[in-house]
C-alpha cells in the first residue's frame, strides 16, 4: 500500500522529468492525482537549497559550537550563508550516521527555558545574531521524527474539534485536502479551542478561548465568541517564532507541562515571551504544527519533499533503493542470488550463524555451563542504538519527547526497580509508555519476554527485531529507535 508520503511527493515531479526517467526504477511509483496543482510547480529544484558538501556558495565563514543530548560540543568552521539542512548534512558525515532525514537543528534559549526547531531552510547566521552577548543560548543537533510527520498523517495532527475550515468543503475533507488548506494562501483554516495564558506582568494564569488566523493569534474577552469586537490581538508570526516551554510548571508556574510561546524575533526578554499552555499534548502538538505551517506555509512542504526529490534525482542509489544484492560465496565461484525466497532464508541463517559464535566465545570467557550465558545476551545488544542502558524513566521519558511523539519511537534501557529485567519505552498516540521485559528460565536457557513467557527470545535484538515486525501484546510496532550520538 502506498504511504501518503510517497504520494505527495510523486505529485511535484513534473511530466517531463517522468519522461526522462522512463524504464528506470523509481523510488515514487504510481501515478497520483496532485493535491496542490496551484501550489506546486513543475519543478522543485529551483526552489530549494543546493546544499553542496563541501560548500561552494560562499567565501566567508564563520566557527559555531554545536551540542548534542549529554551537553557534549564540537566546534565547526561554516560558510555565513549556510541552512539548518546543511548543517545537519554536514554532522551526519562527520559522524557517519544514516541520513534517515530525521536529523534537526534545534535552537535552544536556556535562561528563557525554551526551544524550537530550526526549520531546514533557516539561516543559521540570522538565528544566532538573535542572541543576546551574554545569553545561555545554544544549538542542539539532534532527532525529531515528528518533524514533518504531519504531512503524512494530519488527521492525526489536527483533531476535528479544534479546525474550523471553509465553507466549499462542507466541513468534510480527506488527508490531502486539509493540507492544501494550510498551504494554500487563498483559503483560511482557523484553530480554535481554549488554552491557559500568563497575564503580562504577573504569576497568574488564566483561561481564554484562543482563535489561530492566517492573520495572527486571537483571544476571545468573551466566552467562545469570535466576533470582531470580542476577539484581542495577541501576535502574529511575520517577525516572530514558536517555542516549546521546556519546564513549563516549574519554570513559568503554568498550570500544565504542556507550555509553549511565541517569541519575537527583534525582542528577546523574559517579559516579551507571549506564554501559553494546553491542557495536553495533543492540543499543543496541534497549536504549534498550525503556527510554522501559518508562518512558513508551502516552504514547509518544499523542505519535507526535498531530500525525496535528491534520492530520486541521485545517480548514487542508498540502501533503502536495494542497492544492495545477496551473494553466495560457498562454491568456487560467487554468485548474486536471484531468488527473493533464498536471499532471505540465507540472511536468516547468517544472523543465527553469527548469533551463535558471539555467544559461544563471550561464553568462554566466563562459566560454560550453558551454551548461553545471561553475559552474553548482555554483551549482544549493549551496542545497539536503540539500547540506554541506565537511563531512568523521567530521562527515557524526556528522551522520546525530544526525538518526537509520533507512533513506534522507542527506547531499551534497564529497570531501576528490578536489576535483572529489562524495559521497553513506547510511545502511541503522542502518549509514552512503559513495558516490562521478563527474563525466563527453561531448564537452564535464558530467554526474554513482553508477555509473560508466551512469546520468547533468545536476546533483546531478536525481541525488538520481532516488535518491528510485528505488533504483537504492543500498542503499534516499534519503528524508530531513539539514538545518541557522540560528535
Amino acid at each position: 500500500m502506498k504511504t501518503s508520503e510517497e504520494s505527495i511527493c510523486s505529485n511535484v515531479i513534473s511530466a517531463s522529468s517522468r519522461k526522462s526517467e522512463e524504464g528506470e526504477e523509481s523510488l515514487l511509483t504510481d501515478p497520483f492525482p496532485n493535491p496542490f496543482p496551484e501550489l506546486i510547480p513543475s519543478t522543485v529544484s529551483s526552489l530549494v537549497s543546493d546544499c553542496l558538501l563541501p560548500w561552494t556558495k560562499s567565501g566567508a565563514t564563520q566557527v559555531i559550537k554545536v551540542y548534542n543530548e549529554d551537553n557534549t560540543s564540537r566546534a565547526v568552521e561554516v560558510p555565513t550563508d549556510i541552512t539548518a539542512r546543511d548543517i545537519c548534512q554536514l554532522f551526519v558525515m562527520k559522524n557517519h550516521c544514516i541520513d534517515d532525514h530525521s536529523w534537526t537543528l534545534f535552537e535552544h534559549l536556556s535562561h528563557l527555558g525554551i526551544e524550537r526547531t530550526i526549520e531546514d531552510h533557516e539561516s543559521v547566521m540570522e538565528v544566532l545574531s538573535g542572541w543576546g552577548v551574554d545569553t545561555d543560548s545554544r544549538l542542539y543537533f539532534r532527532k525529531n521524527y515528528a518533524k514533518y510527520e504531519f504531512f503524512n498523517k494530519p488527521l492525526d495532527f489536527f483533531p476535528d474539534h479544534m479546525v474550523s475550515l471553509s465553507s466549499e468543503t462542507n466541513g468534510i475533507m480527506n488527508h490531502s485536502q486539509l493540507i492544501q488548506t494550510f498551504l494554500n494562501s487563498s483559503t483560511c483554516p482557523e484553530i480554535h479551542g481554549y488554552l491557559h495564558a500568563k497575564e503580562q506582568g504577573r504569576k497568574s494564569w488564566k483561561k481564554f478561548y484562543f482563535v489561530l488566523r492566517r492573520s495572527g493569534l486571537y483571544f476571545s474577552n468573551k466566552g467562545t465568541s469570535k466576533e470582531p469586537r470580542h476577539l484581542q490581538f495577541i501576535a502574529e508570526f511575520s517577525d516572530g517564532d514558536v517555542y516549546t516551554l521546556l519546564s513549563a510548571k516549574k519554570i513559568h508556574g503554568a498550570p500544565t507541562d504542556y507550555g509553549f510561546c511565541v517569541k519575537s524575533t527583534k525582542r528577546g526578554s523574559p517579559r516579551d515571551l507571549k506564554l501559553l499552555c494546553a491542557d495536553d499534548e495533543q492540543t499543543r502538538t496541534c497549536w504549534v504544527t498550525a503556527m510554522r505551517l501559518f508562518k512558513y506555509g508551502l516552504q514547509l512542504y518544499q523542505n519535507f519533499i526535498q531530500p525525496h526529490q535528491k534520492q530520486k534525482a541521485s545517480p548514487m542509489r542508498s540502501i533503502s533503493e536495494n542497492s544492495l544484492v545477496a551473494m553466495d560465496f560457498s562454491g568456487h565461484k560467487s554468485r548474486v542470488i536471484e531468488n527473493p525466497s533464498e536471499a532471505l532464508s540465507v540472511a536468516v541463517e547468517e544472523g543465527l550463524s553469527w548469533r551463535r559464535k558471539s555467544c559461544h566465545r563471550l561464553s568462554s570467557h566466563g562459566s560454560p555451563s550453558t551454551s548461553q550465558s545471561p553475559m552474553s545476551n548482555i554483551a549482544l545488544h549493549m551496542a545497539q542504538p536503540w539500547f540506554h542502558s541506565k537511563l531512568s524513566r523521567d530521562e527515557a521519558h524526556r528522551l522520546i519527547t525530544q526525538q518526537g511523539l509520533i507512533d513506534g519511537v522507542f527506547l531499551l534501557r534497564d529497570s531501576q526497580s528490578n536489576p535483572k529485567t529489562f524495559v521497553l519505552s513506547l510511545c502511541h498516540t503522542q502518549r509514552i509508555k512503559h513495558f516490562q521485559i521478563l527474563p525466563v528460565d527453561d531448564e537452564g536457557d535464558l530467554f526474554y519476554s513482553l508477555d509473560d513467557g508466551h512469546t520468547r527470545f533468545t536476546d533483546l535484538i531478536q525481541l525488538v527485531e520481532f516488535y518491528q515486525l510485528n505488533r504483537g501484546v504492543l500498542p503499534c510496532k516499534l519503528k524508530h529507535h531513539c539514538a545518541r550520538i557522540t560528535l
